[in-house]
């Protein structure tokens, strides 16, 4: 939600709004789910100051459905019943005496206030003032769609989404095919463990789920294999564990073998990796220590569209880094999930008009400025994200890479269900359920218990802390989880010094 407060670039001059002419004074006021005044002066330059010059008879002002100093300044008391509902928030503020006119919100949080009919369609608007969507990215357009039952009921002038990296030169020393667009992870796996070469300090891992750290969670396997809606934890009403089954053996078994056979680098490995001296026992700074990719250990690694610039910058400036090598890399999409789908765009800075704005004609004058083509030039120059007008996207300062593998992906999609979306809400403490299955997960990949051990103490286990739960959603539950990660944290140490070992030895 933090990365709603960061919605545009500076916005560049615009004359969408409202006729100059039109002297009568009025407010356009944007309800946000996060914020407050501290922060506004920020959010006013990233997203409405361009707006308010060019509609000089219009003030524009910010209302929060949950203000950060709030949250910042609530006594002890007031903290341990701070699990606040963000969607009920923002509802609360759009349906009160003096609602917003513009409402900023996800993909997530649009398709449930549009199904309870609470954003008013923009497709009236759209069709009024010929905004040709024909040049915005289909996948954008189709995942507003499908979100909104065939209707478009907010529109964002960026999205962002991830791919697959890989190091080219890596996969031409080994005379292997590289990866390609549309893949599975159960391929991706397989060509990970063609690329696993070297030992210790001449270690080549095949691919790792993230930039740094190395390792693998429970989350990278559930979400490989089909995601939350496809491997339930437990059941609808939250009282009996569905994990001690076939299929979460499956996804489990594929990733930590990777883990064990050092296809996937481990913590150690990377943090060895960044305590690395130079080839002349000196060391010296190189602010990509600990990135097995840009190190050139790691063959394929997942990222987002702001690791691009981080590439591009470790190229240009290669040679101010000791024992440095400039990158040849491309990127791919994302694997897609045996029996589903690859991850698709993400839209989290949504505008919508509330449907009791008492202002919609202005609301929809910022919805088309903060979306028109001149505006979109500035959301060019993002560097997490891109504009959703195709013309727009492009590669990066000249480089030469496939930047269709941000494109080329299905509409996305809310993977918690709107029913258990208020399961955790009303059971907070249900969070404690996955924080279980992490530990276990990691025991399976250490070899301390073997997979169906791990599921069977997570089944067994689970279901003790769900009838708890249920008699206790929102108390401190924290000690029924302690003994885990007591155990975990004595692991962390261990890796620790397991590291500080292998550098000592180098």
């Amino acid at each position: 939600m933090a990365s709603l407060l960061i919605a545009v670039p500076a916005l560049g001059a615009c004359t969408d709004g409202p006729e100059s002419s039109d002297k009568e004074r009025r407010t356009l006021r944007i309800g946000m789910v996060y914020g407050s005044k501290d922060n506004e002066s920020y959010v006013r330059q990233q997203m409405t100051d361009m707006f308010e010059v060019d509609n000089g008879n219009i003030d524009v002002e910010f209302v929060y459905g949950i203000d950060y100093n709030d949250m910042r300044f609530a006594t002890e008391e007031e903290r341990k019943n701070q699990n606040v509902d963000p969607q009920a928030k923002i509802r609360e503020l759009m349906e009160g005496d003096n609602p917003p006119d513009v409402v900023m919100t996800d993909i997530v949080s649009m398709k449930k206030l549009a199904s309870e009919n609470l954003l008013k369609p923009l497709d009236d608007y759209i069709k009024r003032d010929k905004l040709n969507l024909d040049d915005f990215l289909p996948a954008v357009i189709d995942t507003l769609k499908a979100q909104g039952d065939g209707q478009i009921y907010g529109l964002s002038p960026t999205f962002s989404s991830s791919a697959l990296f890989y190091n080219k030169k890596l996969f031409a020393d080994a005379k292997i095919a590289p990866p390609t667009d549309g893949m599975t992870w159960n391929e991706l796996f397989a060509l990970a463990q063609s690329l696993k070469s070297g030992k210790d300090k001449d270690a080549v891992y095949g691919f790792a789920f993230n930039n740094y750290g190395g390792g693998v969670s429970f989350y990278d396997a559930q979400n490989a294999y089909g995601g939350p809606s496809k491997l339930r934890i437990f059941d609808a009403a939250g009282e009996k564990m569905t994990v001690h089954t076939k299929a979460w053996a499956d996804a489990w078994a594929k990733p930590i073998q990777l883990y064990k056979d050092k296809v996937i680098p481990h913590q150690e490995d990377m943090q060895s990796t960044a305590s690395m001296a130079s080839s002349d026992g000196s060391f010296a700074y190189n602010p990509y220590q600990g990135n097995g990719f840009m190190n050139g250990k790691i063959a394929m690694v997942v990222g987002s569209y702001y690791m691009v610039n981080d590439l591009i910058s470790y190229n240009n400036n290669v040679s101010k880094m000791k024992d440095a090598k400039a990158l040849d890399w491309d990127v791919v999409t994302v694997p897609r999930a045996e029996g589903g789908d690859a991850n698709g765009v993400y839209l989290t800075n949504l505008a919508s008009i509330n449907a009791k704005s008492a202002n919609p004609d202005d609301a929809w004058a910022f919805i088309k400025h903060l979306n028109s083509e001149d505006v979109a030039k500035f959301k060019a120059r993002s560097q997490g994200e891109l504009s959703v007008r195709q013309k727009f996207i492009k590669p990066k300062d000249g480089a030469n890479y496939h930047i269709e593998a941000f494109t080329n992906v299905k509409p996305y999609s809310g993977e918690q269900s709107e029913a258990d979306q208020k399961l955790y809400l009303e059971r907070p403490n249900l969070n404690l359920i996955s924080e279980l299955g992490g530990y276990l997960f990691q025991e399976a990949a250490d070899g301390k218990k073997t997979i169906d051990e791990a599921l069977a103490e997570w089944d067994r286990k689970g279901n003790e802390l769900l009838q708890k739960i249920k008699q206790n959603p929102k108390g401190d539950l924290s000690a029924e989880l302690q003994e885990y990660r007591d155990a975990a944290q004595s692991g962390m140490k261990n890796m620790l010094r397991a590291a500080a070992g292998e550098v000592i030895v180098n």
